[in-house]
């Protein structure tokens, strides 16, 4: 039995849902309200990790008793499991139109990806990238020479920034830039093709981090001419710890294993020095040491899978009509500052952080949670220099990526961070606007404390 013919049993969700949204785990979970009763629970956090959609859940399901170790046995279920891991490789590749010679690796995240390219990197190699960015694409390059470009306020200021950057380069090393597709901060789309063709026009690679792009816009590699791409699984609707970094294989097979040991190793074999030799794989496997996560990898191709026969279309457009609402919703309260580089008119995914004139971000987005049942994002994203940028404040200065140590009611330079995708109801955003409005005219109807940085409901 194969487990393409058990998956194929799974329960149908799909014809029950809006059109343009897909089912996922969670989205009848009750949670309870300090101010009394239950409620289901709005999780409006995708940018942090988005639930695992149903599709996928059953696939692995499907999968999991036929699981066994991959590359590595003669048995039925090993042979299956190889088979089913490298078809994921090949559906992730799909996925993002690879070009043919590209290889897929399997990584543990986005960070993990763009770890093993900094790795990777030719000797003397130049790295550019903005202060704008995860700092999952900001901080792997420390060993290499980075220069920090400054946050441009219009997608042709990128472009032009860079451009100046690059032209002052040495021309005959080997040069990387880093580069965003989707802001995880504001959720503003980058212009990765201008970017790529700058790069290129200047002897340079480019990497696309496409962590918080992929679950929300197609990803196309030959299209947007980019060497390589990363992105994790948990944030594509699928979880146990997987990412992809997908591209040109050159740089990754002149490099040393990212992590040695079985899997990488071709050939092994003792000198007569009493040392050893080892010859290592060139292929993706050489990067892929260890066990693999197949049941992670699988996961990926499957939310692959379900997004693409869903068709991107669909998925896009209702949830810009989600984007709207929220945005339309937040512009109606005067105290709101929504967060943004490009401006207002510039296209964005289900990203959108703001500010609350007179709170607290972290006491706003405990009051959400404990009084609405609604799950945001309070701080600073794991993106300092951006986020400060923004709020106006010294993007040098260091801050924590949790809550801030300020007690409700006390000014903190943090932000507040709603996201959402292709499992978000109708209902959740709307509770949302709601809530944001009720909030800032009435005030958190419960008292609350700060405990450990965070501001949590008080007994």
């Amino acid at each position: 039995m194969s487990v393409s013919t058990a998956a194929a049993g799974r329960t149908a969700h799909c014809d029950t849902d809006a059109p343009g949204s897909l089912p996922v785990l969670g989205r009848d979970v009750t949670v309870p309200l300090v101010t009394g009763g239950e409620v289901t629970y709005a999780a409006l956090d995708y940018a942090a990790s988005a639930p695992a959609l149903q599709r996928v859940w059953d696939d692995v399901a499907a999968y999991a008793p036929y699981y066994g170790s991959v590359h590595r046995g003669a048995g039925y279920l090993s042979q299956l499991s190889t088979d089913l891991f490298e078809n994921a490789r090949r559906t992730v590749a799909e996925f993002l139109d690879c070009r043919d010679d590209d290889e897929v690796v399997f990584t543990r995240s986005t960070t993990d990806s763009l770890n093993l390219l900094a790795a990777a990197l030719p000797a003397d190699c130049q790295v550019f990238v903005f202060e704008t960015e995860h700092h999952a694409s900001l901080l792997p390059w420390q060993d290499a020479r980075v220069t920090y470009l400054n946050a441009p306020r219009t997608p042709g200021e990128a472009v032009a920034t860079l451009e100046k950057a690059l032209s002052g380069r040495d021309p005959y090393g080997p040069a990387l830039v880093c580069v965003t597709g989707a802001s995880n901060v504001t959720g503003e789309l980058w212009p990765v093709r201008e970017l790529a063709a700058a790069a290129h026009a200047h002897g340079a690679r480019i990497v696309l981090d496409a962590a918080q792009l992929a679950p929300h816009h197609p990803v196309s590699v030959q299209e947007l001419d980019v060497d390589w791409v990363a992105f994790s699984g948990h944030k594509l609707y699928a979880p146990f710890g997987s990412g992809v970094l997908a591209g040109r294989f050159d740089w990754l097979r002149e490099a040393d294993p990212y992590l040695a040991g079985g899997g990488a190793s071709r050939k092994v074999s003792r000198r007569t020095d009493g040392g050893v030799d080892v010859e290592w794989h060139e292929s993706a496997a050489r990067h892929e040491a260890g066990s693999p996560n197949v049941i992670g990898a699988y996961s990926i191709a499957s939310a692959c899978k379900a997004l693409t026969e869903a068709g991107f279309d669909s998925l896009v457009a209702r949830e810009q009509q989600l984007v709207a609402r929220v945005r339309q919703g937040l512009a109606e309260v005067p105290e709101v500052r929504v967060l943004s580089l490009f401006g207002d008119d510039a296209p964005r995914v289900g990203v959108i952080s703001f500010v609350v004139e007179g709170w607290n971000s972290s006491h706003f987005a405990a009051a959400l949670s404990a009084e609405y049942g609604i799950g945001v994002r309070d701080g600073l994203f794991c993106a300092h220099p951006l986020v400060r940028t923004l709020l106006g404040s010294d993007p040098q200065s260091q801050g924590e990526c949790g809550a801030p140590e300020a007690a409700p009611g006390e000014k903190s330079l943090n932000a507040i961070r709603v996201s959402f995708g292709v499992g978000t109801p109708d209902e959740h955003v709307e509770r949302f606007v709601g809530a944001v409005k009720e909030l800032v005219a009435n005030g958190a109807s419960w008292n609350y404390r700060t405990e450990n940085g965070r501001c949590v409901p008080a007994a």
